[in-house]
């Protein structure tokens, strides 16, 4: 028996996995996210503004602390958009080592979308083609695949926390720029459309993140809030609409009394509602369900080889 410690290292949130493993099991013994909002004030701009910076190093220190307590045999880090972009993301990369001994891989969004499959595999075995689609804050990689193997992936700047930054200033979002992000996603997204008329996938399955408070909101307002979801949640296409049609209407103050809605995502799921609407609109899959596990859990997977 080993512990393994995995982080994923996102725009908004980090993550820290830690795990006892075995030849035959895998038993989560940490589960820990810190809400950075590491592309806050500078996303666009291609920095991590000082702040920021000074929230991921803080929340680097405390993992770091977690990992020495649990005895680790085994720590894998990697930074996915946010830092891969940034001109100061090195820095930061550097000075996590100096104080916490933690060495970050930064990756590309190729292998941010394999190891997204490998997690959703372990909570959903796509038996029909699927798109999988995770929404970050800095990019969204939208994988088509089934149970055997990845047919298509690529990753995209069109994450949450770019689009808020880029077009969302009315409260609540005005409809020229909910507008104005849908044509850019006509622009951007044109090869996934082309890509979802060769493999034609029947199954959205969107990576946790967002689709975890759509989840939530749906439970709520069909009373059935008091179902837990360990793995993987299937929703009802109109009970998912009415739900994001609400996010998009809907006023900060609103979305931030939500209970169901956590801090980091009161502002930003408003676009990722428009974009997870404009994908069911323009693809029309039949099926919609959210999967619990996604990059960590992938890159638990990979770390151990399993």
């Amino acid at each position: 028996m080993e512990k393994v410690a995995v982080l994923d290292l996102g725009t908004n949130t980090f993550h820290l996995l830690i795990a006892e493993v075995s030849a035959s099991s895998i038993k989560k013994v940490v589960a820990e996210q810190r809400h950075v909002k590491l592309g806050e004030g500078g996303i666009n701009q291609g920095e991590i503004a000082p702040t920021a910076f000074q929230r991921g190093l803080e929340a680097l220190l405390s993992f770091g602390k977690l990992i020495e307590e649990h005895d680790v045999n085994k720590v894998k880090a990697v930074g996915t958009s946010a830092l891969r972009s940034a001109g100061n993301g090195l820095s930061f990369v550097e000075q996590v080592k100096r104080f916490t001994g933690i060495e970050i891989e930064l990756i590309d969004g190729e292998k941010e979308a394999e190891l997204i499959y490998k997690g959703v595999r372990m909570a959903i075995n796509p038996e029909v083609s699927s798109l999988i689609m995770d929404i970050g804050g800095g990019s969204v990689e939208f994988i088509l695949c089934d149970a055997k193997e990845i047919l298509w992936k690529k990753s995209y700047p069109v994450g949450a926390a770019r689009l808020m930054d880029r077009f969302h200033k009315s409260d609540p979002i005005a409809s020229t720029e909910a507008e104005s992000i849908r044509n850019h996603l006509d622009e951007v997204l044109s090869d996934l459309k082309q890509q979802a008329l060769t493999y034609k996938p029947e199954l959205l399955i969107g990576s946790a993140g967002a689709f975890e408070s759509f989840a939530a909101l749906v439970l709520n307002k069909s009373g059935r809030e008091q179902q837990v979801i360990t793995q993987s949640f299937e929703f009802d296409r109109q009970e998912l609409l009415l739900v994001l049609e609400e996010l998009i209407s809907s006023t900060h103050q609103q979305r931030a009394d939500n209970t169901l809605i956590i801090p980091v995502r009161v502002d930003m799921i408003v676009v990722a509602a428009i974009l997870t609407r404009y994908i069911l609109g323009e693809l029309n899959l039949p099926g919609i369900r959210m999967s619990a596990f996604s990059l960590k859990e992938g890159l638990l997977a990979e770390t151990i080889g399993f």
